[in-house]
């Protein structure tokens, strides 16, 4: 993975638990293509899922990595 002059690697920064809960839980409201899913019970359950998929991770010692932020893009 380089930066975009190319050459010096970008270094992976540590996902916090809530972190990897949001984006966890954003994958279970919606579908592959980013849509909401239908139904109300969507949005309790993927919080609820996230929140235990998440400290799952954590209890099992797995670390999740992302990547730092893009620096805006000039207009």
């Amino acid at each position: 993975m380089a930066d975009l002059e190319g050459g010096t690697p970008l270094p992976l920064v540590p996902a916090t638990g809530e972190e990897v809960a949001e984006v966890l839980a954003y994958a279970l409201r919606h579908d592959e293509r980013g849509k909401p899913r239908r139904g109300a019970a969507w949005e309790v359950a993927a919080a609820v899922l996230a929140e235990q998929l998440a400290a799952h991770l954590e209890r099992a010692n797995m670390v999740v990595v992302k990547k730092p932020p893009r620096p805006p893009h000039s207009t």
